[in-house]
């Protein structure tokens, strides 16, 4: 499909009728949760990488 063949008229009438509210409820829990859970990952690499102990890092309180 070239760029030529999309029909301008349909896509402005789907631009025109887009509900954001409704984008925004998409955004699940589980996609929140799953973004949380890479977030304590990462942070737990990077304890790791630095040499610390998970006891020594939740004592600076780098774990919550």
């Amino acid at each position: 499909m070239s760029i030529n063949s999309i029909d301008h008229d349909e896509m402005a009438n789907i631009a025109s009728n887009w509900d954001f509210k409704e984008e925004d409820a998409k955004q699940s829990k589980k996609q929140i949760k799953s973004a949380e859970a890479r977030r304590r990952i990462e942070a737990m690499r990077e304890i790791r990488e630095s040499g610390l102990t998970l006891e020594e890092a939740e004592e600076l309180g780098l774990l919550h």
